[in-house]
């Protein structure tokens, strides 16, 4: 949990009781909340759909992540300032590539399109600060191979917000940990993301407020992709 913290966006959390508005975590749902990195790693590869918007436009992924590798290749679609854009895109913790593509809606398509293509048809770059980068990012830092620390979690500060449905199904959305400037102390403000998670702690949504009309809403399938051992090599210069 302290690499989500020292990330843009840090944090993660759990379901709650059904007391109304912002109020620490109990004792319980900390300890569901230090589990829903690893629930959402043991179901990897799995898919996720990504939306960031701005004021000049939006962008949207629908992509299967591999947390064990810390990989992931889906569809792009980029509308608003500028000509609409799209195609494939694969990113890990160093950066994304692109390729050329028609989106279709299933994420698995991405991963037979993309298993097609050779490393020379993929062109990389570094993460910059757009929405869109920073959700990338983000989407990398959402599984872990073990329980957070339930303790030190709630000692960072998430709240519990509020309860919401999502089709049909009752999350609780809490804020993440605050923001830790320095090694000593956290900030008093509050994190910019919040997190829809279920009673058995599964992690449905998430969401970032960047400031100046920037989102970040995260949708995540919960469920392991049928038929998937490793996403293709080739935007990696594999194969």
């Amino acid at each position: 949990m302290g690499a989500l913290a020292a990330a843009a966006c840090a944090g993660l959390l759990l379901t709650g009781g059904g007391d109304p508005g912002p109020r620490p975590l109990s004792a319980d749902e900390a300890e569901r909340m230090a589990l829903a990195r690893f629930r959402t790693y043991r179901v990897s590869p799995s898919e996720i759909t990504l939306r960031a918007a701005s004021g000049d436009g939006s962008a949207v992924v629908r992509a299967v992540v591999d947390h064990r590798r810390h990989r992931a290749v889906g569809w792009y679609e980029v509308t608003g300032a500028g000509r609409p854009d799209g195609g494939l895109l694969a990113w890990d913790q160093s950066g994304l590539a692109v390729a050329d593509g028609a989106p279709t809606p299933p994420a698995g398509g991405a991963l037979r399109a993309a298993g097609r293509l050779k490393p020379t048809a993929w062109t990389r770059r570094a993460f910059g600060a757009a929405p869109l980068d920073t959700a990338l990012r983000l989407a990398l830092s959402l599984g872990a191979d073990r329980p957070d620390n339930a303790q030190l979690l709630a000692q960072s500060g998430p709240l519990r917000l509020r309860d919401e449905r999502v089709d049909g199904r009752r999350y609780d959305v809490f804020s993440g940990p605050r923001p830790r400037p320095n090694a000593s102390a956290y900030s008093s403000a509050r994190s910019p993301l919040s997190y829809w998670v279920d009673d058995e702690g599964g992690l449905r949504r998430v969401r970032a407020d960047l400031g100046k009309g920037r989102t970040i809403t995260m949708d995540l399938g919960g469920v392991r992709v049928r038929g998937v051992s490793s996403l293709p090599g080739a935007p990696w210069g594999e194969g």
